[in-house]
């Protein structure tokens, strides 16, 4: 039987006796509305640990995969469900491979690692934060395809539904995730209304998407890995260099933005938080379109 009570803190803890042996472990919230709702969820785990055989003392730290399980499933973050599935996927990651090599992942992985090990703390699970270093160096990508490789790409890939997909999401400036289990009760006639990275946003609709949309019988429902293996294959094939998938989103912005787009309208059509978001990441491809000057 379990037991919750608060301790001078504020935090909640789960006391369970089991076999005679008393287990108490913290449950990370001063809400005990939210306390309530994980006290099934630790007290199985408790029970798990003591069947299996595994050692925790009652005031042990946890380790921090038990940590990181801990704050990926606690329900009052105000994540979007694709945040906590890409904060679970880089804590997996970390914890089976340790950090990636490529800066970008790197540093978005120690921002991820920091934020679990700064709210294990602030919620009494650990005695002090552990700081990796790191967090905030990484490297812009600025790779766009130029009218020649676009054009290679819709020629040259073979597979029909792939080539649309590829086409539409240059077309919308979609993210993959966004577009690659469409719905037809998603889509209307001159915008989709998909989940982004913080939640339900529109994407519009050119004429040209819009043609797509209207020539196939049946919509794309493609995994997540099948769309950048699917692509880095094709792209492989077709000789063109140091390409994404992402790369497609990110040409849209900048061909808008050459064709004189104001960037408020491309930050929207981006669906960006702001237009400070867009500015930073196509400033540096803009500066190389300055046209000579004398001084």
């Amino acid at each position: 039987m379990a037991s919750v009570y608060r301790k001078k803190t504020g935090v909640y803890y789960i006391s369970v006796m089991f076999q005679r042996k008393r287990i108490t472990r913290s449950l990370g919230t001063r809400s005990y509305k939210t306390a309530r709702k994980l006290i099934s969820q630790v007290e199985k785990q408790i029970l798990s640990d003591m069947i299996n055989g595994t050692k925790e003392s009652n005031s042990g730290p946890l380790s921090f995969h038990q940590l990181a399980d801990r704050y990926l499933v606690f329900p009052n973050h105000d994540w979007s469900d694709s945040t906590r599935r890409r904060y679970r996927i880089l804590l997996d990651n970390y914890l089976t491979d340790g950090l990636p090599a490529n800066p970008t992942t790197r540093a978005m992985t120690i921002r991820v690692v920091n934020s679990c090990n700064n709210w294990g703390y602030k919620n009494g699970l650990i005695s002090k934060p552990v700081r990796l270093p790191g967090g905030s160096k990484w490297e812009s990508r600025h790779r766009v395809l130029n009218k020649d490789e676009l054009q290679l790409l819709f020629d040259e890939i073979k597979d029909e539904r792939f080539n649309s997909f590829v086409r539409f999401a240059y077309y919308t400036g979609a993210r993959a995730g966004e577009i690659r289990c469409l719905q037809r009760n998603s889509i209307f006639p001159k915008h989709l209304v998909v989940n982004g990275k913080s939640g339900n946003r529109i994407i519009k609709l050119n004429s040209q998407a819009r043609e797509i949309l209207n020539q196939m019988d049946e919509l794309w429902s493609y995994r997540r890995d099948f769309v950048s293996h699917k692509f880095k294959k094709e792209v492989r094939r077709l000789g063109i260099p140091d390409i994404r998938f992402h790369d497609l989103r990110r040409t849209f912005g900048y061909n808008l933005i050459k064709q004189g787009r104001p960037i408020y309208e491309v930050s929207k059509l981006l669906g960006h938080s702001s237009v400070t978001t867009t500015e930073r990441h196509y400033a540096p491809l803009l500066t190389t379109e300055i046209e000579d000057f004398i001084l």
